[in-house]
């Protein structure tokens, strides 16, 4: 095959088009541009949307906490897979460095003696699979506008092929004489003839429907037999397609833009939502978790008093202070002490490993909770106490029939956030971001009203085209001479294309169905609106219920201690039975595990208030940031 200079100049332009393309085409590239656009569209809504970005990685780390587990404690676990996408073997089918990162996402997991409440938030914020699941769901949204964007982009396309083509029929044809076979053919009659195309085109559709295309062609035909001529085949060919009732406009055309850059906003807002929600979960579980802790201590403690009281008992009846069947009852209360210590130990332990598997972590690694954390939150409670003058022994007492006026749960001593009913309700209508997402999705149905109503109208397209220059192949040859993009000799043409309304059936049943869909997209509206305000006013109940609880609590844990001193005297002096110690004792025991629960359940409502109230802030890594009514205007 003889190439001439006109076959090396297309090649070597069209060679470097090609190399310059594909070496920007390797998976690797591919992941870095997808992610850059995602991470771009993501940066923008939330700083348009919160007024803060936060960068979000779904990359999987290079290590994880539970990787670290599973290893250190030397946990049993079935494969690579266990342990993480980067540690699957390469295959014929998976390949890690030609996919991943070779560095991975950054972790600053650090596994503590003790886990603290914030400790549990930030661990949960990088090993929790829920949580990595609502990241990539947001990634995905902002993919899927990218992915959207392309039918409103400039697109290049680029095109090259190689011809060759060996005709030996010429010597068999009868009609051929001498002169043209010597001149068309080789000796023995036949033709050998190649062909170089290249192409190169570009698109573009505008917002308002309106699409344009053009594309350039280079032919360069050659004889190889004979006199090994060439020809050059040059044209071009540009096109307009304009909408001009049906699908014209941009509210029409860039609709499906238009939902997708709505989309992303939402899954902003449903992951800052999510961070609040998980937050509040995980602090609900490790408060539960340190809760059950607490009653084990409890149970231990009653199962301890309640051993020393059998050993009272016993002592006295020996010496005939107290009658066997009081040991007895001593005895039985202390074997139900130690079911129910064997029952809270096993409790506690079903509730950390599930409190693990919130974290994200292997149920069996070892890991233990702060349980300063309770303290903390009983001093918080000790601020709900208001003093109370004690009456008085001896002091004059009203009769029991005596009219009896009980004392409303009021403010004194209420907590910073046991706001006003009506400004919380306002706070959280102006804050929650599900409210937001409702509300654009009314607009959303509103534009599809729009969209539906557009299809039942005719269809009036307006089409031009220019064609300038010619085409060559091999069944042209060579004889036909170069081409040129001579304006004179073009082609243009126009067609106006009209399809009148007569059929719409399917159109008008989707209209209609779209204002049914806006009917139900309001309804959706008002229901999470009233829903929200009734969660607000149960928050605020709840912490009304909580404080009460934890007062009444404290006084009577102070009574049940008391008691129980008491009727320990009282049995020592001859001047009390045994089941009075041994009821006294259980009713420590409820009062003590009744104040942790009071606590506990105040805390967990101020936590869900903020979060109905859309004013908890948590960043990705899982710290928050509480809402200070003090310190921050409505």
């Amino acid at each position: 095959m003889i190439w001439g200079g006109r076959e090396v100049v297309l090649f070597l332009l069209l060679g470097t088009v090609v190399a310059g393309v594909s070496g920007c085409v390797s998976p690797s590239h591919h992941r870095h541009e997808a992610d850059k656009r995602a991470r771009r569209a993501i940066a923008l809504v939330q700083q348009e949307a919160l007024g803060k970005r936060e960068v979000i990685d779904v990359d999987s780390p290079a290590d994880t906490l539970r990787r670290r587990l599973l290893l250190d404690e030397k946990l049993s676990h079935r494969g690579p897979a266990s342990l993480g996408l980067r540690d699957l073997p390469d295959s014929e089918y998976w390949n890690a460095g030609k996919h991943l990162d070779p560095a991975g996402a950054a972790t600053n997991d650090i596994m503590p003696m003790k886990i603290g409440l914030l400790e549990s938030l930030q661990v949960s914020a990088r090993n929790s699979r829920e949580y990595r699941e609502a990241k990539e769901k947001l990634f995905r949204a902002a993919l899927d506008l990218d992915l959207e964007g392309k039918e409103f982009k400039t697109t290049f396309s680029a095109m090259l092929a190689a011809e060759y083509e060996r005709d030996a029929s010429a010597s068999d044809d009868s009609n051929t004489t001498k002169e043209d076979a010597d001149t068309t053919a080789s000796d023995d009659g036949t033709v050998a003839t190649t062909v170089q195309t290249g192409e190169m085109g570009v698109t573009h559709k505008l917002l308002n429907g309106v699409e344009l295309s053009g594309k350039i062609l280079v032919d360069l035909v050659r004889l190889l037999t004979q006199d090994t001529a060439s020809a050059l085949g040059l044209s071009a060919d540009a096109s307009i397609s304009i909408p001009l009732l049906r699908g014209a406009g941009r509210k029409v055309a860039a609709e499906p833009l238009k939902q997708a850059e709505q989309n992303l906003l939402y899954q902003v807002y449903g992951f800052e939502r999510f961070k609040r929600e998980f937050g509040v979960r995980v602090a609900e579980e490790y408060l539960g978790v340190l809760r059950e802790g607490q009653q084990v201590r409890n149970a231990e403690e009653n199962y301890r008093r309640l051993v020393a009281a059998a050993r009272r008992a016993r002592r006295l009846a020996d010496a005939g202070r107290l009658p066997e069947f009081q040991f007895d009852q001593a005895v039985q209360d202390e074997l139900r002490a130690r079911i129910r210590w064997v029952d809270a130990r096993q409790s506690y332990s079903s509730r950390l490993d599930a409190f693990k598997l919130v974290l994200g972590l292997p149920p069996d690694a070892h890991i233990a909770l702060d349980d300063g954390e309770l303290e903390r939150l009983r001093a918080i409670a000790d601020r709900f106490v208001v003093d109370e003058p004690d009456i008085p022994r001896g002091a004059a007492v009203p009769p029991a029939d005596a009219p009896i006026k009980l004392k409303e749960p009021g403010k004194q001593g209420a907590g910073p956030l046991e706001i006003d009913a009506e400004q919380a309700i306002r706070l959280a209508l102006a804050n929650r971001l599900d409210l937001r997402t409702a509300e654009g999705k009314v607009e959303d149905t509103q534009r599809k009203v729009l969209v539906a109503a557009d299809a039942l109208r005719a269809e009036i397209t307006l089409l031009g085209r220019a064609k300038l220059g010619e085409r060559r192949n091999s069944a042209s040859g060579a004889s036909s001479g170069d081409s040129e993009l001579d304006t004179g000799k073009g082609i243009f043409s126009g067609l106006l294309t009209v399809d009148l309304p007569f059929e719409r059936r399917a159109e008008r049943v989707g209209y209609r169905r779209s204002l049914l869909d806006l009917e139900k997209t309001v309804r959706d509206f008002q229901e999470l609106e009233d829903r929200i305000k009734l969660d607000v006013r149960q928050a605020l109940r709840d912490m009304l219920k909580a404080r009460e609880g934890v007062l009444v609590q404290l006084k009577a844990v102070a009574l049940a201690e008391k008691r129980v001193r008491s009727t320990d005297m009282f049995l020592q002096a001859g001047r009390a039975q045994v089941r009075d110690v041994l009821d006294s004792q259980e009713a420590l025991l409820g009062a003590q595990n009744a104040l942790t629960a009071a606590v506990v359940s105040y805390r967990t409502a101020e936590l869900e208030l903020q979060r109905d109230l859309g004013l908890l802030e948590v960043s990705q890594n899982g710290l928050w940031q509480e809402y200070d009514p003090e310190g921050s205007a409505e």
